[in-house]
């Protein structure tokens, strides 16, 4: 079976629109009661919501190619280009600085036009050495294939195994000019279904040396905040495609493989997409425990040190805390660490978890 962009037809892709009718109805569904629940939180607690989304987004979406962020670095990048004051901010990577920089031009300026150097300026920031991993790259401009066709692959070298090859370089800056086009008016299509087909058509044309499935997802993301017609972001698609990476490189193999009917592509993203709004309530309950903690402890004399912990435990502390943590993160000594600790018990702000001797951990208490 050819790919789809070699048919005949392509790229006039089709769907059946009665099959998917329930599930477009169920995703509008959701997302306005979405909105509602964020509407009765004040400016701040919105802010924070917001922020926590889009540092999720940055970091799951580069976990889905096997790249580790600083989730600290990407949330205090975040927090400085949207002009938010909070406590702990530190100095982010050229890397980290590169994806948040894409991520919020495509949801900030979500309706302004997407062109071939907008994509270009968003491959620069991802790549900003030039070179993914050692390999260098085409950095900014399109792939043009000189070590070989486009193939996206798994397997240990030389028993590799094939899942898609993508047009060949001489095609590339046509397909795209076609994308654009089509992005640009995408006629009477369903805006849901717009971010759903705006993403496997570009991941499709696979027009960089590397950071094509980062950037498709961050055009879904412009797609659906053209839909909701607004800047912030209260749930992640990216971190829902983390969750679900396996069936995700499966639908979208298969897809590629098929015919004209991406159907089944339409369905699986429209549900990755309710799945992605339902899952916006563990943020929405993360906020509210931040915030009620720090009503509770307002008038509370904390340390620096104690702030800058109770923080991080508050926006999502991967791994048990510790006493050997502490100090490490607070560049303090292990008795001031215990001290610190020791403190916060008696307040009531932490207790220990079951167990104890060098392992010994503690977890935030929240009611």
């Amino acid at each position: 079976m050819p790919y789809l962009w070699e048919q005949t037809d392509w790229p006039e892709l089709t769907w059946d629109e009665g099959r998917l009718a329930k599930l477009l109805a169920d995703v509008s569904h959701e997302q306005g009661r979405l909105r509602g629940r964020m509407e009765t939180l004040g400016f701040d607690l919105r802010n924070e919501a917001h922020l926590r989304t889009l540092t999720e987004d940055v970091v799951k979406s580069s976990e889905i190619e096997g790249e580790d962020l600083d989730r600290d670095q990407v949330r205090s990048s975040i927090a400085r280009r949207l002009g938010m004051d909070i406590a702990g901010l530190v100095q982010a990577d050229r890397n980290v600085e590169g994806v948040v920089e894409m991520t919020l031009d495509a949801t900030e300026k979500y309706d302004e036009e997407l062109t071939d150097e907008r994509l270009f300026a968003w491959h620069a920031a991802l790549f900003p050495t030039g070179r993914s991993g050692m390999a260098k790259i085409n950095v900014g401009a399109w792939r043009d294939d000189r070590d070989g066709p486009m193939q996206v692959v798994s397997g240990p070298m030389g028993r590799e195994k094939v899942h898609y090859e993508a047009p060949p370089a001489d095609r590339v800056d046509e397909e795209m000019r076609r994308f654009l086009a089509w992005f640009k008016k995408p006629g009477d299509t369903h805006p849901l279904l717009v971010a759903g087909l705006a993403h496997l058509w570009f991941v499709t044309i696979h027009p960089f040396d590397d950071g094509n499935g980062r950037i498709a997802r961050a055009i879904a993301d412009m797609a659906l905040a053209r839909s909701e017609r607004t800047r912030q972001r209260f749930y992640s698609m990216s971190s829902q495609v983390r969750l679900d990476r396996k069936d995700y490189y499966y639908t979208l193999e298969w897809t590629q493989k098929g015919d004209m009917d991406i159907s089944r592509w339409q369905e699986w993203f429209l549900n990755c997409l309710l799945r992605a709004i339902d899952g916006s309530r563990e943020t929405l309950h993360a906020v509210m425990v931040k915030a009620r903690f720090w009503e509770r402890f307002a008038k509370e004399p904390l340390n620096q040190r104690q702030i800058k912990m109770m923080n991080k435990l508050l926006d999502g502390f991967e791994g048990k805390l510790t006493s050997s943590k502490w100090a490490k993160i607070t560049k303090s000594s292990q008795d001031t660490a215990t001290r610190d600790i020791k403190d916060l018990i008696k307040r009531g702000a932490l207790k220990q978890d079951e167990g104890g001797g060098r392992s010994t951990s503690y977890s935030l208490v929240t009611e």
